[in-house]
């Protein structure tokens, strides 16, 4: 949120040649990265037990969920530090170093987990040591571009202004949503497909939201690529170059979900196969049909991320927070109680292709209700 709505502030700025109002933007950020660290980690030194508690930690799990809590949220200056700085390290004309910090950053995590886990038997403590070390890491590469002449994220030391800090909140409000959307998927679907199947329904939707991640992530990489873009061409008020850079992303979108449901849908038993390693056939049934249905959504998720993505990138909050909101909470919710009470485990499976058609449809009349952007 912090890292997407100022970078696309500074980048507007940057590109109308406003440096110091950049440099605010920048700063501005920076405060209220500062403001959400203190909160996160104070929770984690003060409250990681409550927490804990909160979220149903028995006393099997509960030593192991407070030492991963406790440590995590410790780290949170370097998480939030290192989500806001890649943002603006690519809105600043250096993409192919923020691309190279996030990728060695995720792969240290990986590796580092190894490590501290087996040779080095530090347990859980050491799980969490290795994935609060992945973002310190990729500070380290982004530090590079600050060395650079070409740089132009410098602190103003400007008192901190709360209309900028709004403006940065309101733009990357669809960003968090979108994050956040994801969680409030899995347990509203969850909790429905309990009550119809069980665990192993519960297992095979965990098959399906596995491999969703994975082609929602690429969905975003494309709306996140043309933001910059975008935000340059705003405050140039390039709107031709605007509307080319969102066709390029719609189709390419289109493109990779056509490709993806061909994938999935050919190959829906041989994807639940790599997960079923019980070879359970109610398991392989159930995950097997469901990927087949859920995957038509896929034609539609791509635009409306890549929407409202570009809407937050021209400056148009409201739009892009009416697709992030709706596509996460109040469509879905509803829908997904809704058709699994008629259609049991088959309205389940369409309730993320109607949700994601209906947003679809709203962002298309959302989109031709700003002419001067379509011209």
């Amino acid at each position: 949120m912090l890292g997407m709505g100022g970078s696309v502030k500074f980048s507007v700025f940057q590109s109308q040649k406003k440096e110091k109002d950049a440099r605010r933007v920048f700063t501005n950020t920076l405060y209220m990265v500062l403001f959400f660290a203190v909160l996160f980690s104070f929770a984690g030194l003060f409250f990681s037990h409550h927490i804990s508690r909160l979220l149903g930690a028995d006393a099997n799990v509960f030593s192991m969920t407070n030492t991963y809590l406790k440590v995590l949220l410790l780290f949170a200056p370097a998480f939030l530090l290192n989500d806001t700085i890649l943002c603006f390290v690519r809105n600043d004309g250096n993409p192919k170093l923020s691309m190279t910090a996030m990728i060695v950053g995720s792969l240290s995590n990986i590796i580092l987990d190894y490590i501290f886990i087996f040779p080095c038997g530090m347990g859980m403590f050491g799980a969490v040591f290795a994935t609060g070390l992945a973002p310190v890491i990729s500070l380290i590469i982004l530090s590079g571009h600050f060395r650079k002449k070409e740089n132009h994220l410098k602190v103003s030391f400007a008192p901190i202004s709360s209309r900028l800090c709004l403006a940065g909140i309101t733009l990357g409000l669809p960003s968090f949503i979108t994050e956040v959307s994801s969680g409030i998927v899995m347990i509203v679907f969850n909790y429905i497909i309990l009550g119809l199947e069980g665990n192993v329904g519960v297992a095979a939707y965990g098959v399906i939201a596995n491999i969703s991640l994975v082609v929602i992530a690429i969905f975003t990489s494309l709306g996140q690529g043309i933001q910059p873009l975008v935000s340059r061409s705003l405050g140039q008020r390039a709107h031709k170059d605007m509307k080319a850079f969102l066709s390029y992303a719609v189709c390419s979108s289109f493109l990779i979900a056509a490709a993806v449901y061909f994938f999935t849908f050919q190959f829906a038993e041989a994807l639940t196969a790599i997960f079923n390693s019980e070879h359970n056939p109610m398991l392989q049934a159930i995950a097997s049909d469901g990927i087949k249905l859920y995957f038509i959504g896929m034609f539609f998720a791509g635009c409306n991320i890549v929407l409202s993505l570009y809407f937050s990138a021209s400056e148009h909050a409201i739009p892009a927070q009416l697709i992030s909101t709706l596509r996460g909470f109040i469509i879905l919710i509803p829908v997904s109680f809704l058709l699994s009470g008629i259609w049991q485990m088959t309205g389940v499976w369409l309730a993320f292709p109607v949700t994601e058609l209906i947003t679809f449809l709203v962002g298309i009349i959302a989109y031709f209700r700003i002419p001067r952007y379509i011209s």
